[in-house]
């Protein structure tokens, strides 16, 4: 996976170098533009049907549905770009934007009912509008908030790695 750092790269600093701009299946590996050949049997293997061919390789298009994270892509990568054993290091997390359409101040809260873990929630203010308020620890990354969003204010960026997410 594309987070997965040696101990020798965050003591030097050197935690962008390796990240992947991105969003590539979940299980992806480091060397993931080596490995894969692009032949297409993550996304044909995906039973939400959101993985998409992208420049390099697939990439995940959470327009089309939301990751379930059942691994299916990665079991059915011939070529190991993509690790079963690596699907549960999903290092995406959603970022909500500026075209939100509570903080337009129109009465939405698509994101908020979408998100079965409640990591979307909504802060009163001023004026009667509700600003969303996206908690990090709880996010997935999973993309039904962004599925769901009537104005596609939702995007997606890297979390910070973990110490748990650097191999023994």
């Amino acid at each position: 996976m594309t987070t997965r750092l040696s101990r020798r790269d965050i003591l030097r600093g050197d935690v962008a170098a390796q990240r992947d701009a991105v969003m590539r299946p979940p299980g992806a590996q480091p060397d993931f533009a080596r490995l894969c050949t692009d032949c297409g049997a993550c996304a044909r293997s995906c039973p939400q049907k959101i993985i998409a061919k992208g420049q390099g390789g697939p990439v995940v298009d959470f327009r089309r549905g939301h990751c379930t994270f059942c691994g299916d892509c990665a079991q059915a990568c011939p070529t190991g770009a993509l690790a079963e054993e690596d699907v549960a290091y999903w290092p995406w997390r959603a970022v909500i934007g500026a075209g939100c359409l509570s903080l337009q101040g129109i009465a939405c809260r698509a994101c908020e009912d979408a998100c079965d873990r409640r990591a979307i929630r909504f802060r009163l203010g001023t004026g009667g509008r509700a600003a969303p308020v996206l908690d990090q620890d709880l996010c997935l990354g999973c993309g039904e908030c962004a599925y769901t969003c009537p104005s596609d204010a939702i995007g997606f960026a890297q979390a910070a790695p973990t110490l748990n997410e650097v191999p023994a």
